[in-house]
Formats: C-alpha cells, sequence, structure tokens
C-alpha cells in the first residue's frame, strides 16, 4: 500500500469535509475513463479524511491522484490485479443466471466490492463456495467472497 497527504490548497475552507467528497468524485470519474485499465474501486472515510483507492499500480494514476488530493485528506492506495470492469463483467455473467445453480445453493446477491472481489450471497456458503470457485477458475477463486444472506435484496 502506497499513502499520500493532499497538499493542493482546499476549494471550500468553510467546509473541509467537502474535501473529501470532491476527490472521490474525481477517482471515480477519472478511474472509469482515462485510466479504467488500471481503477479497482474506492471508499471514503471521514474520520480520519482517507481515501482508499484501489487499483492495479499505476505511477501515473496514482500521481494524478495524489496531485488532486486536497490539505488534510489521506489517500491510501490499495494494490489488486482486477479492474473494476472486470469485477462488472463477472457480476452480469453471474447475475444474469441467478438460477443457474438451483439445487446446489441459492445465489441471492452478487454485486461488486470496491476492494477487488465479487460478493455472492448465499444460502449455503460452504457449498457454494466450492461450487463457485471450481465454475469460476483460479483467477476468479481468489476474487471472491461468499457469505450468508437470509434474503434477496438489491446491492
Amino acid at each position: 500500500m502506497t499513502v499520500c497527504v493532499g497538499t493542493r490548497p482546499t476549494s471550500s475552507p468553510t467546509d473541509p469535509e467537502l474535501s473529501l467528497d470532491r476527490l472521490l468524485r474525481y477517482v471515480e470519474k477519472r478511474g472509469g475513463t482515462r485510466y479504467a485499465r488500471v481503477f479497482t474501486g474506492l471508499a471514503g472515510d471521514d474520520d480520519p479524511r482517507t481515501a482508499h483507492v484501489y487499483r492495479i499500480p499505476s505511477k501515473a494514476f496514482d500521481a494524478d491522484v495524489c496531485a488532486h488530493a486536497e490539505k488534510g485528506i489521506r489517500v491510501r492506495l490499495h494494490d489488486t490485479d482486477v479492474t473494476a470492469r472486470r469485477l462488472e463483467a463477472l457480476v452480469e455473467r453471474t447475475g444474469d443466471r441467478m438460477d443457474r445453480w438451483d439445487g446446489q445453493f441459492d445465489l441471492r446477491e452478487v454485486g461488486p466490492d470496491p476492494r477487488g472481489f465479487v460478493f455472492f450471497g448465499v444460502d449455503d456458503p460452504a457449498k457454494a463456495d466450492l461450487v463457485l470457485k471450481k465454475e469460476l477458475g483460479p483467477f476468479w477463486a481468489k476474487h471472491i467472497r461468499v457469505e450468508y444472506v437470509g434474503s434477496a435484496s438489491l446491492l
């Protein structure tokens, strides 16, 4: 993990909390366009004011993000080996056919996690974990989290 602390002057000195929101919006936009080949996801933590950016290591992306962090904002750059687009593709692939595992387990939720994995909510985590890892292959086996979910809901 790499850490940088913002040095850019604050755009809104009366409400420094907005600095984190501005950075998160900027990273989300740049990650979805110019840096889509390396961007995985992000999360914000208000106390302390920290942006967690998950990405395939990229000096250019890291420099861009750190250059836009305002004073007092900490940026933690976490290494991953998968992009948000690939996570979304797996969600689409499995979400479109949620009934495919009927009889083995009940897939109730599926969604991407910004930290670099896809969350599967199921009725039988032990069985589902084995079936999903075998079905999806070794690359995806390390990028899934399977947990018990009592009933289906939108993620």
